[in-house]
């Protein structure tokens, strides 16, 4: 059986990069690439200069040049960097056709057969990919490899940016040990104190916890903490597919009967659905709320609208209008997901609608 060698690519600052690439005089300045902040734009991308002043994606665009007066701001120029991405492609496609794109910028690739095939390791394999990006497009790229895909993405994270990182077989307990909970998917603000609660800070910590009390105090999301925390993850490379839906979702940890806790989820959902949006270029028709209660009935709240959704703010307000034709707060929720379908190429020219719909 051939050993699995998994490598995860993630573009540097990509948006603001091919922005200080192709305009020399802006390298080494804070900028940002971002909508207009009379019509309440967002940043899509910030430079690591602009970085340093606490600016960040999905940021509005008023807010970051109150951070930093000085800030270069450029409109989004979407199909220069479709360009600069297919150029990522045909780098990544001399070694392997298992590439799983997860963006414009960032992707996973199985490299196993090609590394068995030419006897190559696979830290090797990825310094030449990560070399052939550079001379190819002018741009750095960060990337961490490991048997599977759970340690590839948090090795590419840990030496941002221009960073490498792979996680030997032999190493994975080591590696994974003393990182904070928080590097785990799927472990955000909300259980990451709840497991703090408990006395877990370190993913060595979670490790050492038996599968009955992670299955008892965590229920079904607690048996795959633990699995991550032990650094086994048997999920496929997956070549890409055009997504019928972008959706993100979350598990309490205890049934929420708060409203406020409800809608902080529910905003943070929707910064993550339009940034994964923004990452395939796409906007949306339909809004989608789902709720599962406490008993598991699980209902769902849909919308579609007249205007093609891609923003947080939009989508948030939408699912916030959708949950008050639910049962919560009288009913105890334990999951939620926000999730938009009707998915359109943001670049096609769409046909408005002249009314609203709902189920």
């Amino acid at each position: 059986m051939t050993l699995r060698r998994i490598l995860h690519v993630d573009m540097d600052a990509f948006f603001a990069s091919v922005e200080q690439r192709d305009h020399p005089e802006w390298r080494g300045r804070p900028l940002i690439v971002a909508g207009d902040p009379r019509s309440r734009g967002v940043v899509a991308a910030a430079s690591y200069e602009a970085r340093a002043f606490g600016i960040r994606s999905a940021m509005a665009s008023a807010t970051a040049e109150r951070l930093c007066p000085h800030l270069i701001r450029v409109p989004p120029r979407h199909e220069r960097y479709r360009e600069i991405s297919r150029q990522l492609q045909e780098v990544f496609g001399t070694w392997t056709d298992l590439v799983e794109p997860i963006s414009l910028d960032e992707c996973f690739l199985d490299l196993s057969e090609p590394c068995a095939r030419e006897r190559l390791p696979l830290i090797r394999v990825a310094r030449e990919i990560k070399t052939r990006i550079r001379n190819q497009t002018g741009l750095t790229a960060s990337a961490g490899g490991g048997p599977n895909k759970f340690l590839a993405k948090i090795a590419s994270d840990l030496r941002k940016p221009d960073g490498l990182v792979v996680v030997p077989p032999d190493r994975v307990e080591t590696f994974l040990a003393p990182l904070p909970v928080e590097r785990i998917w799927g472990v955000g603000p909300v259980l990451a104190g709840r497991l703090h609660s408990l006395g877990v800070r370190t993913i060595g910590e979670l490790a050492g916890k038996s599968p009955t009390w992670l299955e008892l105090t965590f229920g079904r999301l607690g048996t795959e903490l633990g699995l991550l925390a032990r650094g086994l993850d048997d999920r496929p490379v997956v070549p890409w597919r055009e997504p019928k839906s972008i959706s993100a979702e979350n598990t309490f940890a205890r049934d929420v009967q708060d409203p406020q806790t409800l809608l902080e989820e529910i905003a943070s959902q929707s910064e993550e659905v339009a940034r994964r949006l923004r990452g395939h270029e796409m906007v949306g028709r339909t809004l989608t709320l789902k709720l599962r209660y406490s008993d598991f009935t699980t209902i769902t709240r849909s919308r579609t609208c007249r205007r093609p959704l891609e923003r947080a703010e939009d989508i948030e307000a939408l699912a916030t209008g959708l949950l008050a034709r639910t049962g919560f707060p009288d009913r105890p929720v334990r999951l939620v997901g926000v999730g938009v379908s009707g998915l359109l190429d943001r670049l096609r020219p769409v046909q408005l609608e002249l009314f609203d719909h709902e189920e």
